[in-house]
């Protein structure tokens, strides 16, 4: 079974580790955008002060840490969310670090996880993930759940709440 945890500072080397294995890398460090794997770690690293409005979850499997999630309301964001409507959006990030458990449906049931704890809120009425069009395996994730491709251009997939 499939738990999501808050993070913790024990989890920082591992989180660390797991952003500088190959199949995390390529889709999380963006030169187009500037976005390093530092900066993943500085958000993480101070998730108590300005990131606060981030929450940095660790996905287990049957106790065993394999993946980092994140969710955040995408009105505390400076991100660019093109036509999405912003009020009652909230953003999603995740990644299966342990590469033992890629293809086994884990991301599936992380994005699945979040989606349920996010549509917990009274505000919440849509679920949105921005990915690489390339990461054809998020994609397969995503649409498994219920998510459908919003805006192609920026690769934005949304579920909203009155779809589940």
């Amino acid at each position: 079974m499939l738990e999501l945890r808050p993070i913790t500072d024990d989890d920082v080397p591992r989180v660390n580790d797991w952003l500088h294995r190959d199949h995390v890398r390529r889709w999380y460090e963006i030169p187009s955008l500037g976005i390093t794997l530092d900066d993943w770690l500085d958000e993480i690293g101070r998730r108590h002060a300005e990131f606060h409005w981030l929450t940095h979850l660790i996905a287990e499997w049957r106790g065993v840490p394999i993946g980092l999630c994140q969710y955040y309301r995408c009105a505390d964001s400076d991100e660019d969310f093109g036509l999405l409507p912003v009020p009652g959006s909230y953003g999603i990030d995740y990644l299966v670090g342990e590469e033992a458990y890629l293809g086994a449906g884990h991301g599936k049931t992380m994005i699945a996880a979040l989606a349920a704890a996010i549509f917990s809120f009274p505000d919440a009425e849509r679920v949105t993930a921005g990915i690489d069009p390339r990461n054809t395996a998020s994609e397969r994730a995503l649409l498994s759940c219920g998510f459908t491709l919003f805006d192609a251009e920026r690769a934005r997939y949304v579920l909203n709440n009155t779809d589940v």
